[in-house]
């Protein structure tokens, strides 16, 4: 049983505010919880473990107990790494709330082979596979599914969130890609996450034996990213995580500089509230 020792808190912040536009929380990792105005809720890679030691090693706290949320609309997940798709995650919160998974049939098929239905009491309709080029609605809040743009993943998708003129991306671990461009060029894009980190010497997942790794974007592929997207306003994730891959999320600022996108980038940490309609100086 995950546990964390930040009690309620954040999960009772996150479930009586009455936000007047898009708001999310910053989860650690690469997670968020995104609220609407109408009370919509959407928790996006919500991860509550500590990793696999001494491969990968937590270094934030846990924000909450997996069974604490009682409000979601869904959980959506970017893709199939554990950090990402994570049964002891996110099936309490589904069985708590009654929200659906909703991910790409590849992380679907996972998610039900591994046994979610019979260990979280999951109905068949809580599993909803999505593929690039499907919109999805949850309230008044609009889902857009592109391919994703993470080259170590399998089955990943990269997803636009829009509510009331607002425009959220998430995608996930992804990389600079094409996809991104044609994201940025449909979409009046606000606010982007994207997961930035370092390269280390992580034991390999067979061999256990010191590999280089670079799992996320560097700082200058970060910016990439973001002015792939054309995104008003960045917002680096991932740098928190992992023992040897953390970096200093600030050092983003400085590679913006002579690009016109991100025109600002915006430092969260673990269980920040941020407004995603923030207007731009």
């Amino acid at each position: 049983m995950i546990a964390s020792d930040w009690g309620r808190w954040l999960i009772d912040e996150i479930e009586l505010a009455d936000p007047a536009q898009l708001t999310l929380w910053y989860l650690g990792c690469n997670g968020l919880v995104l609220k609407a105005a109408d009370g919509t809720t959407v928790y996006i890679d919500p991860y509550l473990g500590t990793g696999d030691p001494p491969r990968t090693v937590r270094m934030i706290p846990v924000p909450f107990d997996p069974d604490t949320p009682s409000v979601a609309s869904a959980v959506v997940v970017t893709h199939e790494h554990t950090d990402h798709l994570h049964g002891p995650s996110q099936g309490p919160i589904i069985q708590e709330t009654g929200a659906s998974l909703v991910a790409s049939s590849g992380c679907i098929d996972l998610a039900m082979d591994r046994g979610w239905g019979d260990t979280y009491s999951m109905e068949s309709d809580q599993f909803e596979s999505i593929e690039p080029g499907d919109v999805t609605a949850f309230g008044d809040l609009e889902m857009f599914a592109y391919q994703g743009t993470d080259p170590d993943a399998d089955y990943d998708l990269t997803y636009v969130f829009e509510y009331d003129g607002v425009t959220v991306v998430h995608p996930g671990d992804g990389r600079p890609s094409p996809v991104l461009e044609e994201i940025g060029a449909t979409h009046d894009v606000d606010v982007a996450v994207v997961a930035v980190g370092s390269v280390g010497m992580i034991p390999d997942k067979e061999t256990r034996e010191p590999k280089r790794t670079a799992w996320y974007n560097d700082p200058d592929d970060c910016i990439h990213v973001a002015s792939q997207l054309r995104t008003n306003v960045l917002i680096p994730t991932h740098w928190d995580m992992w023992r040897g891959l953390t970096t200093d999320p600030h050092i983003v600022d400085e590679h913006r500089r002579s690009f016109e996108h991100p025109q600002r980038v915006d430092v969260l940490n673990i269980g920040d509230r941020y407004d995603c309609s923030v207007q731009l100086p």
